[in-house]
């Protein structure tokens, strides 16, 4: 009997080893990586080609997290000169990174300490350049199986860089900033992300720009790796000359694929 008890014990080894080794392959990976694809080409009475893409890169490893992210857009419209020559004139070229490394503190694993840097360029805006740092802390207040929230301040550095016009040349600008940015998601079903980010850097010296950004997005899944995106942008300066608008809103809907 005792030798029978034995057979069946040593049977049972390989399905053990098999469980811990399955347990093993399924912990997330210290990487992720998504990218971003949306395109319009519109004919008939006008004809404009359209394009947006982005790529988003994570890595997570114990108490280290970072991000980096980057987006461009860019648009072409069909024109007639005056000797009447049709071609396509670029009338929206913009593209940024962003990159944020957390360092999680505390038994909790809620605070963090961070670093962020941005960059972005604007053909058409009030300024050719815009580049921010700011480093400080931050705390998930919150995390569901549905729903996250996370939120972080610090103070910081912002470079603008404006853009020359007929009444004025490009001007540089440094001034110190206090970051706060926030992020809430939350899951309406098992296929359907809702996400809500929110950015404020706010200038500390009256009449030096201060920036902010806002982008809403619903996100469905399609198939395991793809999914569907609409997502509302809004930017926002406060200090523009005349001939620029101080928002600028961007409504999109992109194809995302992870990997």
């Amino acid at each position: 009997m005792i030798h029978k008890y034995t057979l069946m014990a040593l049977s049972l080894l390989p399905l053990v080893s098999y469980a811990v080794s399955a347990e093993d392959t399924e912990k997330k990976p210290e990487y992720t990586a998504s990218t971003e694809l949306g395109f319009l080409y519109k004919t008939g009475n006008t004809k404009s080609a359209d394009i947006k893409a982005g790529f988003n890169l994570q890595y997570e490893k114990d108490k280290w997290r970072s991000v980096v992210a980057f987006n461009i857009l860019a648009k072409k419209l069909e024109t007639e000169d005056a000797a009447g020559n049709e071609e396509f004139e670029t009338t929206d070229n913009k593209w940024d990174i962003l990159t944020q490394t957390n360092y999680t503190i505390g038994e909790e694993r809620k605070n963090y300490l961070y670093a962020n840097l941005a960059y972005e360029q604007d053909k058409f805006s009030g300024f050719e350049s815009q580049s921010s740092f700011s480093a400080g802390w931050g705390r998930h207040w919150y995390d569901t199986e549905t729903s996250s929230f996370f939120a972080d301040v610090g103070p910081g550095v912002q470079y603008d860089v404006t853009r020359a016009t007929d009444t004025n040349s490009s001007e540089n600008n440094t001034s110190l900033i206090l970051q706060a940015q926030a992020l809430y998601t939350h899951k309406l079903n098992e296929y359907v992300e809702f996400k809500q980010y929110l950015v404020a850097k706010q200038a500390t010296q009256s009449g030096d720009n201060s920036i902010y950004k806002s982008e809403t997005s619903i996100t469905a899944q399609l198939i395991d790796s793809l999914q569907l995106k609409f997502a509302l942008r809004i930017d926002y300066d406060t200090e523009v000359e005349p001939e620029f608008e101080n928002t600028n809103t961007e409504t999109s809907m992109t194809l995302i694929y992870n990997f």
